[in-house]
């Protein structure tokens, strides 16, 4: 069993708090890649020369031949401002580490420290990558097209969980978090006077009738055991009182976790909007946006997640999933992965200008992956 030591656990939280007051942006994390690159050579941990402007892909490889698998983490803060009052807190103003990936970039280059001072016992190579742009769900696809899954296995990732406390591991086989697709609907009618509305065809009536309608796609539509949700978070139309505006232009996200649910909203949406545009003579611009897939985790990893957790002294528990997305969905698309909900009892949920969380889980999830390696390793 791998065991982190206080000396290396006070280091990491330096590091975090480093991470936490200097936070990027997706695609300009450059001295968050620059700093990663430090750290791991400091330990002699290597550096693979792949063409990235941001984000590092390193790897152990152990003493015994065997597969690769790899560990996830993801580097990117958000434009948020933060509100806490911690002495570390952001010092660039508008950008924050509101979703806890300082904590996850830390942890697993914790992993990569303990895996390099234990390569005897690697049955195999763990390849350790430190993702941009999670926050924009871009990363894993540009990752995986320079080749980050060349001849990797199977892949491991986390996200912090702020209303766990600090050392439950959340573990779920197959659907964790939600499919997450974007629209955008133009209604188009024909603009006129307020006061003389009959001779206008008015697409605010008709975007209006929509989003109720659609609606009933949920109810009336679906399963009663697919799990879905249709929003409409933007509604665009108009400019002043007394006009009625050509255009209104409606903008939303489909949640979903079932393939054939996921199939078949966006035609049931785009038919009834259709349906509705023409009944009042106006037309319709269906935009359909597929842009994460569904985190699958594969089942065949569950029991030995399960028994590394026992095996460290931390508590394994069913995992609740999330309709939130995680662009480390799309490496599942091309090999098994396995994502964990880790604890880290925070004051807020992730995004929140508040957010915070127990830096005693540093700990936990470097033990937990470094150890998990191992055992999958051993496992073949």
């Amino acid at each position: 069993m791998i065991n982190m030591t206080q000396e290396l656990f006070e280091d990491l939280i330096s590091k975090r708090r480093y991470l936490h007051e200097n936070p990027e942006l997706a695609f300009e994390e450059r001295n968050t890649t620059k700093h990663i690159k430090e750290w791991l050579k400091h330990h002699d941990i290597r550096i693979l020369p792949f063409d990235l402007e941001t984000g590092v892909i390193a790897v152990i490889k152990g003493d015994h031949d065997g597969p690769t698998i790899a560990l996830r983490a993801d580097i990117d803060a958000l434009p948020i401002k933060e509100e806490t009052v911690v002495p570390f807190k952001s010092k660039h103003d508008g950008i924050m580490h509101a979703c806890g990936h300082d904590f996850h970039t830390v942890s697993i280059l914790g992993a990569a420290m303990l895996l390099n001072e234990q390569k005897d016992k690697l049955k195999g190579t763990v390849r350790v990558i430190f993702q941009p742009a999670e926050e924009i769900a871009q990363g894993a696809k540009k990752l995986v097209e320079k080749g980050a899954l060349e001849d990797v296995t199977s892949i491991f990732g986390m996200h912090n969980k702020p209303d766990l406390p600090v050392g439950t591991i959340g573990v779920k086989s197959e659907g964790l978090m939600a499919s997450v697709d974007k629209f955008e609907i133009k209604f188009k009618g024909i603009g006129g006077h307020a006061g003389i509305p009959h001779n206008a065809i008015d697409p605010i009536v008709i975007a209006s009738q929509y989003v109720t309608a659609v609606q009933t796609i949920i109810s009336r539509r679906m399963d009663l055991f697919d799990n879905a949700v249709v929003s409409i978070t933007s509604i665009h139309g108009g400019n002043t009182w007394n006009v009625i505006p050509d255009t209104v232009t409606l903008e939303g996200t489909v949640r979903t976790f079932q393939p054939k649910a996921r199939q078949a909203i966006p035609g049931l949406m785009e038919k009834l909007a259709a349906s509705i545009a023409e009944g009042n003579e106006g037309s319709v611009e269906f935009i359909w946006d597929e842009y994460l897939p569904v985190v699958n985790n594969d089942s065949k990893y569950e029991n030995i997640i399960r028994s590394t957790i026992n095996e460290i002294g931390y508590q394994p528990i069913d995992a609740e999933p999330s309709s939130a997305g995680e662009d480390f969905a799309y490496y599942q698309n091309y090999i098994p992965g396995f994502f964990v909900w880790m604890g880290v009892d925070g004051p807020r949920e992730w995004h929140h200008p508040q957010f915070d969380l127990s830096e005693d889980a540093i700990k936990v999830a470097s033990e937990f992956f470094s150890n998990l390696a191992v055992n999958v390793l051993n496992n073949g």
